[in-house]
């Protein structure tokens, strides 16, 4: 039976074909140039660079080739053997892979040499169990094992088969249970045995890795869905007769929280306080920008500021608190008095809020003293605006994600007018509180023909008397 020949350690790569024809003694001019061809083929294939599957030139990193090789079944697959006498392995070499190819085979004699020839195009390890681990001498059981774990760490991400004496099943079945994918028994191995091995090792290897990653992929998600909920507000409205609801839908895939933000507050006096802002952008950086201008609204209007007073203290904290100079927010804060019947009003550069009454068409609040958004001038300011609700009422703050989505497939947006008829309209048939969020949120995503790209959020509050 022929077996593989060590080759000089110049060159890592081996081809596995190439080496029945020569044997131990020695060979021909034209034998010893077919192998350095075949050895320069190998390190030309062993570069560290890859080139992008759409032929740009451009090369990827490590990282990349990594999952690449991971997420796409290998066409040519490479063995990487960690056997302490190779010379004297029972392993045939016309090793195929399933689609009759030649299995590339790189031995090494130690875990030295294992590290050097283990790159990202070995698909799978086969270890003889048998070989000392780093430091110890012995061929006992904690040996044989603890070889097998520190290959297992040195390659986590490829698939090993244990080689073991027949007589040793215990020990291979135990190599399985620490980490490995198969075991073989050295005396009863043949080519088609192994390569059906290597196949089975690859794709058990290769499941069991997408089977990991998606559980992480879960787990990160469920943690990152329970901290957007800890940070989207709990409205303080503990004694006030106004009904409230909202909505908010992120623009973002997969994302619970944007950079819209909103909260509504019931101060000592009675007053109700209700903001709604949009910080520019749709990435976690402007989420997080958000959350930080809510948090400091409600901690600022709870401590007594209000108005321009509050705003321009806000500012200072978005200047602080952004990571670009041209980031800015909108922002719309209301202060519903006590009784009811009017509120204060102060516009950031924000869409002015929806007014409905019993009897009176919907209509927005004035926004003649509409100062800038936050972050844009230094030293802005914001007047308050006095403004009558009456005895019973509906008001919606809102984001523009709401009034930008398109109407049908032309360039025409539903806007703040359209958005005005929209809501008198569900208003008029009774629509009332979460019922009529939700169906303005649909009915403008439907209008816009799909999902909303910019992110979406409604503030509702109800006075009936």
């Amino acid at each position: 039976m022929p077996v593989p020949v060590p080759r000089p350690r110049a060159i890592p790569a081996v081809e596995s074909g190439q080496a029945q024809a020569a044997s131990a003694g020695g060979r021909t001019s034209a034998e010893h140039s077919e192998a350095r061809a075949a050895q320069t083929q190998d390190a030309a294939e062993n570069t560290t660079h890859t080139i992008d599957p759409a032929d740009t030139g451009k090369p990827r990193n490590a990282e990349t080739a990594r999952n690449t090789a991971e997420n796409s079944a290998p066409t040519n697959l490479t063995l990487l053997l960690i056997e302490d006498d190779p010379a004297g392995s029972p392993i045939v070499p016309d090793l195929l892979d399933q689609a009759g190819k030649p299995i590339r085979v790189r031995t090494a004699r130690n875990l030295t040499e294992a590290e050097r020839l283990l790159t990202d195009d070995v698909h799978c390890i086969l270890l003889d169990l048998a070989l000392p681990a780093p430091g110890r001498v012995g061929d006992g059981d904690d040996d044989e094992l603890a070889v097998l774990r520190h290959v297992l760490e040195l390659a986590p991400r490829h698939a090993v088969l244990a080689l073991t004496a027949s007589n040793d099943a215990e020990r291979g079945a135990e190599a399985v249970r620490v980490g490995a994918q198969d075991y073989l028994f050295r005396d009863e191995l043949d080519g088609r045995l192994l390569s059906r091995a290597i196949r089975y090792a690859v794709e058990r290897k290769r499941s069991e890795s997408a089977e990991r990653r998606l559980a992480e992929g879960r787990l990160r998600a469920q943690e990152n869905r329970r901290l957007e909920r800890g940070l989207l507000p709990t409205p303080l409205l503990e004694g006030s007769p106004l009904r409230f609801a909202a909505r908010y839908r992120p623009g973002r895939s997969r994302a619970l929280l944007g950079g819209d933000f909103y909260d509504v507050v019931r101060t000592p006096d009675g007053t109700v306080h209700a903001m709604i802002g949009d910080v520019c952008g749709h990435g976690p950086d402007e989420a997080a920008l958000g959350v930080e201008l809510r948090i400091a609204w409600r901690a600022l209007t709870l401590a007594g500021l209000c108005g321009d007073e509050l705003l321009g203290t806000l500012q200072e904290v978005l200047e602080h608190e952004r990571s670009d100079d041209e980031i800015f927010a909108t922002l719309c804060a209301v202060d519903i008095a006590p009784d009811g019947r009017r509120a204060g009003l102060c516009l950031a550069g924000h869409p002015a809020p929806l007014i409905a009454a019993p009897g009176r068409p919907a209509r927005l609040l004035p926004y003649d003293n509409n100062g800038p958004a936050l972050g844009l001038l230094p030293g802005a300011r914001w007047p308050r605006m006095q403004v009558e609700l009456g005895a019973e009422w509906t008001l919606m703050l809102y984001t523009d994600g709401l009034i930008e989505g398109r109407v049908g497939a032309g360039r025409e947006r539903l806007g703040q007018e359209g958005m005005v008829e929209m809501v008198g309209r569900q208003l008029a048939q009774g629509l009332r509180g979460e019922e009529l969020l939700q169906a303005a949120v649909n009915e403008v995503r439907d209008l816009n023909g799909g999902e909303l790209t910019d992110d979406v959020a409604v503030l509702l509050l109800d006075r009936v008397p």
